[in-house]
């Protein structure tokens, strides 16, 4: 999916989301985006562990 977004298509979500959040907002969203994307790559790895434990049994 996001193979095809491209360069003008980046461009545009950028713009659009300094319009509807402003430039304050930005730094907070990414931050709270990157922690949350950082918990589901922690849980995920933590289940693949636990599934590669239980194939070792």
């Amino acid at each position: 999916m996001l193979q095809n977004i491209g360069i003008p298509g980046l461009i545009l979500i950028v713009m659009l989301a300094l319009i509807i959040f402003g430039p304050s907002k930005l730094p907070e969203i990414g931050r709270a985006f990157g922690s949350t994307l950082r918990e589901f790559r922690q849980s995920t790895k933590g289940l693949m562990d636990d599934n590669h434990e239980k194939e070792k049994e």
